[in-house]
């Protein structure tokens, strides 16, 4: 099939109006997944009886079960069920945001138990607040150890936003899928549409990259 030019320059601001969407979603769902999973990592690491099961229960079941059910449970029965409906964009943002947080939790929870026993027992001699201990020993060691890790699932995200088009999001890829089923000419699409991801991605592996060599310097 021979490369269409007028369809391709047809297709560019529909795909970066998809692309838009598309970083939107993943820096939203990174601000959700990297606050809940700290949060429930430390709900976890806390140790209350029943809430610590409840929430080792909660990550197991999300971390078993494919996103894009995820999504049709929040979007389809989880909404209505509680007489709300937000949209799709914001259901997605929540829905990659719960996802990823269980996985970012366990990033957290090795990050903490990496930081040193002695710094504990540090902080127990001095008597100082939980809370200080926390804020002002334990998380600021504890997270620049696991940025890189952060930084990949959030190119793991940005990779998976084309499952939302099953609620009706139209992200890059979603855009390069309606352009083709309106010409009937999908390798133009389609092709700008990895071109994209590519130009986003790959740039920020090398960056994740980066700080992994002066994270391990550290």
């Amino acid at each position: 099939m021979d490369w269409d030019w007028q369809n391709a320059a047809d297709s560019i601001p529909l795909l970066l109006k998809g692309l838009l969407v598309t970083v939107e979603l993943t820096v939203l769902g990174s601000v959700v997944a990297y606050v809940l999973g700290l949060v429930l990592a430390l709900l976890r690491r806390a140790r209350i009886p029943v809430l610590s099961q409840v929430v080792y229960l909660f990550i197991e079941l999300v971390r078993s079960t494919p996103l894009l059910i995820q999504v049709f449970v929040v979007f389809y029965l989880l909404w209505p069920a509680m007489g709300i409906q937000p949209s799709a964009f914001l259901t997605g943002v929540i829905a990659l945001g719960i996802h990823y947080a269980t996985y970012t939790s366990e990033v957290y929870r090795a990050g903490i138990d990496a930081v040193p026993k002695g710094q504990w027992e540090a902080a127990t001699a001095l008597s100082l607040p939980r809370g200080r201990v926390w804020t002002g020993i334990i998380l600021p060691q504890a997270v620049p150890r696991v940025l890189p890790a952060l930084g990949n699932y959030m190119i793991s995200m940005f990779k998976e936003t084309p499952l939302l088009l099953a609620i009706g999001v139209l992200d890059v890829l979603n855009q390069a899928k309606q352009q083709g089923a309106e010409t009937f000419r999908v390798i133009e699409p389609y092709t700008l549409a990895g071109v994209l991801f590519l130009l986003i991605s790959y740039p920020a592996s090398i960056l994740v990259r980066r700080l992994e060599r002066r994270v391990g310097k550290l």
